[in-house]
Parts: structure tokens; sequence; C-alpha cells
């Protein structure tokens, strides 16, 4: 099976879990640029990151979260969306308090546990907005602060694929301005860009529900072999 991956991957590890019966390729479909933003005291505020860039770009513009359950006024609760976004946060020594699969999931938990307090979503310009939807309407303080700036490159790719892999909404749409998703098999890590391929398809798309790479190859590996596909 040829299959494109909309995003650049280590093809060497790709390939060697794949196996021989796949050919795979990669394109760049958005590109992404930190925002210079001036730091300014987090005190008393949860913090919300749903990207592996928005916790790169958190931390490369100076920012730091306090952890000291000590100093209750001080002190800021982490949530995350996704596992490598748990990660990226790992990498820089700070925790999560919750971690959610999805915008969804998390929004529910906020309205359900953590109505008083208070949230800063350090986010990309082109961020879901699954969060600033409903959090304010349950009156619970929200704000979205950009700290990366996504670029859509819209590539036009003219070589035939069996099968397409997609990793964000973003990316989706940058795809899917030229390029058609008509006969062929879809392959989607998470449900807010599966919900952006079902506007733009009818096709089955098959959705990895842990939200990681490793996951979504042993999915298409599944899906492959059973003939779901």
């Amino acid at each position: 099976m040829k299959i494109l991956f909309t995003k650049s991957l280590d093809k060497e590890k790709v390939s060697e879990k794949l196996g021989t019966d796949f050919s795979v390729d990669f394109v760049e479909v958005i590109h992404t640029e930190i925002l210079k933003t001036k730091t300014f005291g987090l005190k008393n505020n949860s913090l919300i990151f749903t990207s592996v860039n928005g916790v790169k770009a958190f931390f490369k513009n100076g920012f730091e979260p306090n952890e000291n359950f000590t100093e209750p006024k001080n002190y800021n609760k982490i949530y995350v969306v996704g596992s490598q976004t748990k990660k990226e946060l790992r990498k820089h020594n700070f925790g999560a308090f919750k971690l959610c699969k999805n915008a969804s999931e998390l929004s529910q938990f906020i309205v359900e546990n953590s109505v008083n307090e208070k949230f800063l979503h350090f986010c990309g310009n082109i961020a879901i907005d699954i969060l600033d939807k409903r959090l304010p309407l349950q009156n619970i303080s929200y704000k979205k602060l950009p700290v990366y700036k996504t670029e859509l490159l819209y590539p036009k790719i003219d070589e035939k694929y069996q099968a397409i892999v997609f990793f964000s909404p973003s990316g989706v749409r940058s795809f899917a301005k030229f390029n058609s998703l008509d006969g062929v098999k879809i392959f989607s890590i998470g449900k807010t860009t599966t919900s952006e391929l079902e506007k733009l398809t009818d096709n089955k798309i098959i959705t990895s529900s842990k939200n990681t790479l490793a996951d979504l190859l042993n999915l298409i590996l599944k899906a492959t072999s059973t003939g779901s596909v």
C-alpha cells in the first residue's frame, strides 16, 4: 500500500513498523512559528496546553509554572490534551494535573470539576475553539493566549496514494484545499482531526483513539490486515 503522511516523520522508523507491504511518503502541510510573548505572572491561574507547540512556545518565551503546593496563591495546575503534549511538558520537568484525549473531554472535565479556577490557554493562532465556546458559557474564567502561529502551506500533490494520514484539523484544511479525498483510505489521529475530515468527505475515517503515532501505526496495520479499509 502506498501511503502519505501529512507530517514529516522518521521514515526509517515508520517503514520498520509498517513493514515491506507499505511504501511511505511524507509532506509538510503546515508551518509553525513561535510568537514572541512578553511574560507575566501566572499566580493562581490554571494552565491549559492542547499541543506540543504550545508547550514549546510557552517555555521558549520564558514562562515557568509554579508547582509548589505550599504556595496555594501562586500554584498553577496544568491541564493537557494528548500524551505527546504531556511528554513535552515532562522534558521541562513539569507534570500534568489532568491529561485528556481531546479538547471536548477536557472541557467536560473542567465543567464538572474545576468551575472556580481561572484558566490560561497557551495555544496557536488558529487553535480549536471548543474551550472558548463552552467554558465562558458556564461562567468559567478562560483566556486564550496565542504563543505560536500556524501557517497553512496548501501543497498540491500530483502523485496518487491509496491512503492518507492526518494529524491535525489545520493539516486537514491545508491538504484539502488543492487535493481530493475521494477514493482514498483515510487515517486520523484524534477526534478533533476526524471532525474536520467529516466536514469534507463521506469516506470512512479510521481514528486513533489514543492520539499517539504508535497507536496510529498499529491501527493502520490492523485495519489493512483485516481488510476493514
